[in-house]
């Protein structure tokens, strides 16, 4: 006959395997899995009764979101993300993150939103919501004017630069039919960095640079003779921007909707890219 101590001890281990199970059950279904975690409730209540919202941001993502030489956070997308929640009454804190994990940080509720050039995908989609688009652009190919390169097919048995590692490549390696079968040996220079490329352009050690448009046109902008550069577009994908919410955040995402339909309406968001990136070589609206 089991003794009434060992009874209680039994059934006191029995209650500690089925809580101790339940409990693991509970975090298997909470537990964040590539990103995705059980959408949270809407939050624009609370960051409106707060009166802060925070943005996460890779602050090295030069001209959207990076430090200046003082270093402050500035760019297109700091400018536009701020003047949206200024508008709302509503003050910015910019969460610098790592890029790589921008869903998780969302998801988990370390952040509010993602305002950084962040590109529109299906992939994402499954994720996140999205704003409306608010900022479109493309690869494009800069050239000296004198080097007489008035196309893509211009590029015959030249030199083409590309920053290594960047959207840029990939496109030029998974679409070869629209710019590497022209260039010398459809091999590119690579490069670490833009301004290494940029200074090989100008002593004619390349014949053209491919780059996102929006960085064609900052660069530029900070060369001594920006009227000395053309800017080249072809059947490369255009790329949509987006805010990224989490999904739940519906009262956020209309919030932010309808700002950015004001701001294009007003001009302002057509002004702040002329400030930011030069005249668009087209309209991609």
């Amino acid at each position: 006959m089991i003794s009434k101590q060992k009874k209680i001890l039994v059934n006191s281990l029995v209650a500690m395997v089925f809580f101790g199970l339940l409990a693991l059950a509970v975090f298997a279904i909470l537990k964040p899995s590539n990103g995705n975690v059980q959408p949270r409730n809407d939050t624009w209540s609370e960051i409106k009764s707060r009166k802060t919202i925070t943005i996460g941001l890779d602050d090295t993502f030069v001209p959207m979101g990076f430090r200046n030489s003082s270093g402050k956070i500035v760019g297109f997308d700091v400018d536009l993300a701020e003047k949206v929640f200024s508008n709302l009454g509503i003050k910015v804190n910019w969460q610098p993150i790592d890029w790589s994990m921008k869903e998780t940080e969302l998801n988990t509720g370390n952040i509010d939103a993602l305002w950084n050039g962040y590109t529109k995908t299906p992939e994402r989609a499954k994720q996140v919501a999205f704003s409306t688009t608010y900022h479109r652009a493309q690869l494009a190919l800069v050239v000296k004017k004198s080097s007489g390169v008035r196309s893509f097919e211009g590029m015959s048995g030249k030199v083409l630069g590309v920053q290594t590692g960047s959207s840029g490549e990939t496109a030029l390696n998974n679409q070869p039919n629209v710019l590497k079968r022209y260039i010398a040996g459809q091999k590119a220079v690579g490069y670490d960095t833009f301004d290494k490329a940029f200074t090989d352009l100008n002593a004619n050690r390349i014949n053209g640079l491919l780059v996102d448009e929006d960085y064609a046109r900052y660069y530029i902008k900070q060369q001594a003779n920006p009227n000395d550069y053309d800017i080249l577009t072809g059947p490369f994908a255009i790329s949509d921007d987006v805010v990224a919410f989490r999904k739940g955040d519906k009262g956020l995402q209309k919030a932010v909707d309808e700002q950015l339909a004001k701001l294009t309406k007003s001009g302002y968001l057509a002004n702040l890219e002329e400030r930011w990136f030069g005249k668009s070589s087209q309209n991609l609206r």
